[in-house]
């Protein structure tokens, strides 16, 4: 299987994903803009979305994809149905329990996650109630997240890809043709949550019959394939925590700041969100099965220059994706969300965040390449303990940085932890020569340096001054901003490709 040609599928997917995505988020803030609603909902709609994290697409497929990988290459068909179908009686099991009391505990879940609503009663009572209709999405996005990581380990990666879609397609509907029937008119978002899990589990069925699959839910807590893969969750459910605590934290903190705080921070998020999903989340997808699959091989050569691809690939992408994001960062949140009742003052006040967030893109996208070095192997509570340390940096970032520079120091922190994490990832990969690096890499480091450079006077010159984009046009806008991404596209390749870096390159690494 050539690996660049399943990363540009998935990524292209993705990619479809979130462009729907931010079509959903220019809606939303055309139609709500940024104040006391779409706090409640964000903060409602962030506890489910959490919840799939840690347990979906976070700790259970670290958990399950090496372990299902390992069945597919060494136990026959039977049992590797027996195993996909206990794991999905155990997964329905658990979440439905966990879906019925997040909807008991709605207040109490709210006061825990946004501590700073209580002072506004209105605020706290209409979280409580999106959270009631938000929180049963849980288990239908984890079901689905359990067919797509099925697919995956079939090295069927397109449809997976694709289906988060589906979520955006809700909201868009919802929020354009329905909200006038609920009252109060946010209460169409919740319910978009739940319309869209239940169309992505759905829309997965079909081709998880066609690969022979389809779980049938059963349930034995002896099943010794279902209780390792219990085993490996208990870790990677603890990391993942730790991952997601750093988000939590930085919500409860920006629920006591200005009201449109956690708004600002949720625009900006989803402007980062784009890069990471196309370049991380599809890098981390195609990895975690294949490496998997070399792992149960004993084939060690092979795993480690599959990780030395997926890190340059990761630098060659993510550092060019910062910078325009940082120099752009005024421009982009301007003419993606300033319109109706997103005011300019929300747009400047989301343009920091972005500002903030761009420091620490590569090492937000570096972990999804590089924590599959530790998951392949089944080996969870080693980037487990780096999250920790993570976690603590993270938050002595926030005592540091949240006085001067408010929402945007909880985004700047949020990044600067995603760095150490990285760092520390890759310097146990080393030391336990998990990876040998392979040759090229300074004149690989020296060609991405001259290209960045060439980038970053490009966009620093032709850039309009941020008055301009002020009261313009949306055609203006979009022309000149599809101009600057295209232009630096042109430039920053150019630039590779005169210092002697080239696709085929990564197309030879990709075959082996």
């Amino acid at each position: 299987m050539n690996l660049l040609k399943a990363l540009a599928r998935v990524g292209s997917m993705t990619f479809l994903s979130r462009l729907l995505g931010f079509v959903r988020d220019v809606i939303i803030a055309r139609i709500f803009g940024a104040g006391l609603v779409t706090d409640a909902f964000f903060v409602a709609f962030k506890i489910p979305n959490l919840l799939r994290r840690v347990f979906a697409e976070g700790a259970f497929s670290q958990a399950f994809v090496p372990i299902l990988a390992e069945y597919r290459m060494r136990y026959t068909e039977d049992e590797t149905r027996s195993l996909v179908d206990h794991v999905a009686g155990m997964l329905g099991f658990v979440l439905a329990f966990v879906s019925v009391a997040g909807v008991l505990l709605a207040p109490l879940i709210v006061y825990i996650n946004a501590p700073g609503f209580v002072s506004d009663p209105e605020k706290f009572e209409l979280t409580v109630s999106l959270v009631r209709v938000t929180i049963p999405y849980i288990l239908m996005i984890s079901l689905s997240s359990l067919l797509g990581a099925i697919l995956n380990t079939c090295n069927v990666f397109t449809i997976p890809a694709i289906t988060p879609a589906l979520l955006n397609l809700s909201f868009i509907l919802f929020s354009l043709f329905l909200a006038h029937w609920f009252h109060p008119p946010v209460m169409a978002l919740a319910w978009a949550v739940i319309f869209g899990g239940i169309i992505q589990f759905l829309f997965q069925v079909p081709f998880i019959r066609a690969v022979g699959l389809m779980p049938r839910f059963r349930l034995n807590w002896h099943h010794s394939g279902m209780r390792r893969v219990m085993k490996q969750m208990g870790p990677a459910i603890f990391g993942v925590s730790v991952a997601q605590i750093s988000i939590l934290i930085n919500t409860i903190l920006a629920s006591f700041l200005a009201t449109g705080s956690v708004s600002w921070l949720y625009y900006a998020d989803r402007l980062m969100e784009f890069p990471t999903g196309v370049m991380g989340v599809a890098l981390g997808t195609i990895l975690l099965p294949s490496l998997s699959k070399h792992y149960a091989d004993a084939s060690h050569e092979a795993y480690s220059d599959l990780l030395d691809w997926g890190i340059r690939l990761t630098l060659l992408f993510s550092l060019p994706a910062a910078l325009a994001l940082a120099i752009l960062s005024k421009p982009l949140v301007i003419s993606l969300f300033q319109y109706g009742h997103f005011s300019p003052f929300d747009a400047l006040m989301s343009a920091r965040a972005v500002l903030a967030y761009s420091v620490g893109l590569s090492g937000l996208i570096m972990i999804k390449v590089l924590a599959p070095g530790f998951y392949a192997r089944q080996d969870i509570r080693t980037p487990v303990k780096i999250a920790v340390i993570s976690l603590i940096c993270t938050q002595l970032f926030n005592l540091v940085f949240i006085w001067h520079l408010k929402h945007a120091g909880l985004a700047l922190s949020i990044g600067l932890g995603a760095c150490v994490n990285a760092l520390l990832l890759y310097r146990v990969l080393l030391k336990r020569k998990i990876y040998i690096p392979r040759p090229g890499w300074k004149r690989f480091i020296l060609a991405l340096g001259m290209a960045l450079l060439m980038l970053g006077l490009f966009l620093w010159y032709v850039a309009s001054p941020v008055s301009s984009w002020f009261g313009t046009s949306v055609e203006w806008r979009f022309g000149h901003l599809g101009f600057l991404v295209s232009g630096g596209a042109l430039v920053y390749f150019g630039g590779l490709r005169m210092f002697g870096v080239n696709a085929k390159d990564f197309i030879k690494r990709a075959e082996k």
